[in-house]
């Protein structure tokens, strides 16, 4: 889903609780000039954001990253994937994030499946937080997790699994870029 139908799909959702941009701003954590310029399609939020919107909207990420809905089995084949590039900060459409989302159109999901190709960043970003857990698995390349106050390396085929409460942040380490599986759970 392209970034102007994102913004005014959370536009809409707002609108449908009788929510400003102020309160829905006050509630999530962020400026209400990020929230205008998400609504607006001018800047493409990150994955930890997004989270955190559809939980303040009360609704899960997909809603905001669906397109179209299918049948069950939801099944992606690897030459059909689609991509989207995401800034971790999502402040701007740099590339140090290209996911593909491998859930979207299942309505009815409580996870959020993601194959990311992570590209070589400062590794000093931005720790994000919000509810639920998340599971990586480490498919090429190296991966550093910054969990709370601990920093870890992993290795392709290594693994973790985490509280998304507690800050984190996960980039490629080093120079080269990794890849990654990951799945977001986020309560309802």
């Amino acid at each position: 889903m392209g970034t102007q139908k994102r913004g005014a799909r959370i536009r809409m959702y707002r609108e449908r609780q009788g929510l400003t941009v102020a309160e829905l701003a006050e509630r999530s954590g962020m400026s209400s000039e990020y929230i205008s310029s998400v609504e607006a399609g001018e800047i493409q939020p990150a994955l930890g954001v997004m989270v955190k919107l559809a939980r303040t909207l009360g609704t899960r990420l997909g809603t905001f990253m669906d397109d179209e809905l299918t049948p069950d089995p939801l099944i992606t084949r690897l030459k059909d994937r689609t991509s989207e590039t995401v800034g971790h900060s999502g402040s701007s459409p740099s590339t140090d994030m290209v996911y593909h989302h491998l859930g979207r159109g299942k309505a009815d999901r409580s996870m959020e499946p993601f194959f990311i190709r992570l590209e070589p960043q400062d590794n000093d970003g931005e720790l994000s937080s919000h509810e639920g857990e998340e599971f990586i698995i480490v498919v090429s390349g190296e991966v550093m997790l910054r969990y709370g106050k601990e920093t870890h390396i992993l290795r392709a085929g290594d693994s973790m699994y985490y509280n998304s409460v507690v800050p984190h942040h996960v980039s490629a380490y080093g120079d080269s870029a990794a890849e990654i599986h990951a799945v977001i759970y986020v309560p309802a």
